[in-house]
């Protein structure tokens, strides 16, 4: 339900992110295979995302730092010249490749906050790689990391997200907050749940806010189940953090930003766009994809986008079955015209 009320919420204040501002705190989740310049654009055209952030990237690959002009051509797409503040999150184990790779995007990419994951569960980052949230069962490692990080990276802030724990919520969340914020981390984010859970069951904030009170200094971004721009600035005042972000619901509604940037504002949220400008912003991200990676390809890796943008939508579950399976440019043209009609 969107809130009548302008004056609903009173205005919080900007997160700081060493001499990043991000205003407002609402910061858009790195989520790999999906937040590419694409779809950052989309959301920079509806505007209200305080921090955008790449897909995340494996440092121990960095081989790509020196090919397509410095530019890897998936994950890194885009960044030299988009505008900032822009974030870029990284993984590994080992603190010399994270150090190399961190100076690398603060020196020569020149990204506004290099962000290190300490929080990516899947088997591949985790059990394969020893890096992810495999690292939160170590604090001290996480802490030689991050403040390798910090060194190399000079005046360009780093900040960590992490999860409550790989299976056991808080206690370990707490011991690694305040590793991460000794080693000099100017900021933390923490998703509430532990490794274990995956995305299943729901978010502890409770837990987000021990955390954020375990610690003196740093900064603390919640992370977890926000699903409408009400509960977006509801976690913001409930539970202490100085910012939130925002993954999978943005998938579908870019526009939840600036939805919940209208709230912080104390104004009327923008309404969602009628299914027939839905189908124009699909359309849109299309081409953007397409004028990357060309058409056979760009329609291959638009599939994914469709399916999440029709999330919660009358019909989602046989328009995902049809626009899984195009594989040319008509095709997906005309499944997104079937399912967005134009306004009567």
């Amino acid at each position: 339900m969107i809130l009548s009320s302008p004056h609903a919420f009173p205005a919080i204040e900007p997160l700081r992110i060493g001499p990043v501002v991000v205003d407002p705190p609402i910061l858009q989740a790195p989520m790999a295979g999906y937040t590419n310049f694409a779809y950052r654009q989309v959301v920079r055209e509806f505007g209200g995302a305080g921090l955008l952030a790449t897909e995340m990237i494996a440092a121990r690959s960095a081989i790509w730092l020196e090919s397509a002009r410095g530019e890897h051509p998936d994950r890194l797409w885009g960044i030299r010249d988009e505008p900032r503040p822009l974030a870029v999150q990284m993984w590994d184990n080992d603190p010399d490749n994270l150090a190399a790779v961190g100076k690398r995007l603060a020196h020569d990419f020149r990204v506004s906050v290099v962000d290190l994951n300490f929080g990516c569960p899947v088997r591949q980052v985790t059990e394969k790689a020893h890096s992810g949230s495999w690292l939160l069962r170590d604090p001290d490692r996480v802490g030689t990391i991050v403040r390798r990080v910090v060194e190399a990276c000079g005046n360009v802030p780093v900040t960590a997200k992490i999860r409550l724990g790989c299976s056991d919520a808080c206690q370990t969340a707490i011991e690694v907050a305040q590793r991460v914020e000794e080693a000099g981390a100017a900021c933390l984010t923490v998703h509430g749940r532990v490794a274990a859970q995956f995305f299943t069951g729901e978010a502890n904030w409770e837990a987000i806010a021990a955390v954020k009170r375990s610690v003196s200094r740093m900064p603390v971004v919640g992370n977890g189940d926000i699903d409408s721009a009400e509960t977006a600035v509801r976690r913001l005042r409930e539970h202490g953090v100085d910012g939130v972000m925002i993954a999978r619901e943005a998938l579908a509604k870019p526009w939840i930003f600036a939805q919940a940037a209208a709230l912080l504002r104390g104004e009327p949220p923008p309404p969602d766009p009628t299914l027939a400008e839905q189908r124009e912003i699909v359309l849109h991200h299309y081409d953007l994809v397409c004028r990357r990676f060309g058409v056979e390809r760009g329609t291959l890796l638009m599939r994914k986008f469709a399916c999440a943008y029709a999330q919660g939508l009358p019909g989602a579950r046989d328009f995902r079955g049809r626009v899984s399976r195009v594989i040319t440019r008509d095709e997906f043209l005309d499944v997104v015209r079937d399912f967005f009609p134009r306004d009567p």
